[in-house]
């Protein structure tokens, strides 16, 4: 059974954002092909959402919170959720980010 998708304001603006980066740095084909491998991640997730490994920050806001690669080629893109009775997409985040700092600040810049 496939739980119910909630997608934060702030996961929206992530992806926004990247997509618009890559409309400026590559083209409007690559940028559709990474908000499809964030949509299809997502839907996997909504269907098995222990695939994600769960995370051990220290903020007390982000206990919980699990993350999992965007599908490739975009995987080195993280997708962090949480997973009761509904999945809850907070971020999607390039896994390279100080991700502790990067998931509690407002998305700016991809």
């Amino acid at each position: 059974m496939s739980l119910p998708i909630s997608i934060s304001a702030r996961a929206e603006q992530d992806m926004t954002l990247q997509y618009r980066w890559y409309l400026e740095n590559a083209d409007e084909e690559i940028a559709e092909r990474y908000l499809t491998a964030v949509h299809e991640t997502i839907h996997i997730l909504a269907e098995k959402p222990d695939l994600g490994r769960p995370r051990h920050f220290t903020a007390p806001e982000l206990s919980h919170i699990r993350s999992i690669q965007v599908r490739r080629p975009f995987d080195r893109h993280l997708l962090f959720y949480w997973d009761d009775s509904t999945l809850r997409i907070e971020r999607v985040v390039h896994g390279s980010r100080d991700l502790p700092k990067r998931l509690l600040e407002e998305p700016d810049q991809p």
